[in-house]
């Protein structure tokens, strides 16, 4: 899974192996080491969200971890689908937003 992060904008892009593993088991998770510490690492991943409400993608962010959520519902739709790309705007602090976006890169050979 690649990470893709632009201003206020993050892109997951999902090979067609990283999807089918979704569609199984709900998650995918990147660990990237950043230091010679256990503790430094960026964890990035995507998951289905029971709890989750809504149509549209979802963010949270603690302790070097950021989850992309997706409703449960949207997550099967898309991963059983031709649909290439779920988009979403998070409102975050200060009236700001993170633009989401979720693709299937299904030309990628990784």
């Amino acid at each position: 899974m690649k990470l893709r992060i632009e201003d206020n904008s993050l892109r997951l892009r999902l090979s067609s192996e990283e999807v089918t593993d979704f569609q199984q088991t709900g998650r995918l998770e990147t660990v990237v080491p950043l230091g010679p510490s256990v503790s430094d690492r960026l964890i990035y991943a995507l998951q289905r969200d029971e709890n989750a409400t809504g149509s549209a993608p979802n963010i949270s962010y603690t302790s070097g971890r950021v989850v992309v959520r997706l409703p449960v519902d949207v997550a099967d739709a898309w991963t059983s689908s031709d649909e290439v790309s779920l988009r979403g705007i998070v409102e975050v602090a200060d009236n700001q937003v993170v633009h989401i976006l979720v693709e299937k890169d299904l030309g990628c050979k990784h």
